[in-house]
């Protein structure tokens, strides 16, 4: 027997995860550049619930620098509200605005040598496309119509991973799927927000993908997220 490949079949890879690129303007919300020092893969605000040209510019060329892995935070268009408002938009409106936030934000992958590596929804959109039928269709014909080989992020059992054909547009299988976001003020939601894991589905080997994810605003948010990869390296 091939112990390495055994080994190999039962490997772990952790994906440690944060929002980034969350200012507007001059105002500036939590420390993406100490935070790109120690994720691997980073969902980066595209103009809508917060950031601008300059942060979205300035954030991919920060995370190309630090090998880390670009996905678009795509929302409803709220920057008032950070995004966290539901917004009862018409389902081909919101496709557009999804497309337009993708391709944004892959601009600016590309500018600095990489390209948006996945798409997850951002907060009120999130938990919305978990049950509303329409405006998860409206996504996944986003996401589809953008380039349908992207790895997305969603809620197990959601409408949104459904209509994706089990986390990747098209049908196709695979993809990266993560559980478990409550809404603010639910109970389950800071517990959530220590416990969510991406899976990686596919064709290849049984290589298990998962996800830790930290919030980026808060000054102190990178704090935390180097001792969960200290953490993460002991283990």
């Amino acid at each position: 027997m091939n112990f390495a490949r055994v080994m190999e079949n039962r490997m772990t890879n952790v994906d440690l995860n944060s929002d980034l690129g969350e200012g507007f303007g001059r105002w500036t919300i939590g420390d993406d550049a100490a935070l790109l020092r120690v994720v691997t893969s980073a969902n980066v605000a595209c103009g809508f619930h917060a950031s601008d040209a300059s942060i979205m510019r300035l954030v991919c060329a920060w995370a190309v620098a630090a090998d880390v892995a670009i996905g678009a935070h795509v929302g409803y268009r709220d920057l008032p509200g950070f995004g966290r408002r539901f917004i009862d938009i018409e389902p081909a409106a919101l496709a557009a605005d999804v497309i337009y936030q993708i391709g944004a934000l892959d601009g600016f992958a590309h500018v600095a040598g990489s390209r948006v590596r996945y798409v997850k929804p951002h907060g009120a959109l999130y938990n919305a496309i978990m049950h509303h039928e329409e405006q998860a269709a409206a996504v996944v014909e986003a996401v589809t119509a953008y380039d349908r080989t992207l790895p997305v992020l969603g809620l197990p059992g959601s409408a949104w991973l459904r209509l994706a054909g089990g986390g990747r547009p098209g049908g196709r299988g695979g993809g990266l799927r993560r559980p478990g976001l409550h809404p603010r003020g639910h109970a389950g939601f800071a517990r959530a927000a220590r416990c969510r894991a991406a899976r990686r589905a596919g064709d290849r080997p049984p290589l298990r993908r998962h996800g830790h994810r930290r919030h980026g605003h808060g000054r102190r948010g990178w704090g935390p997220a180097s001792l969960t990869r200290l953490d993460l390296r002991a283990w």
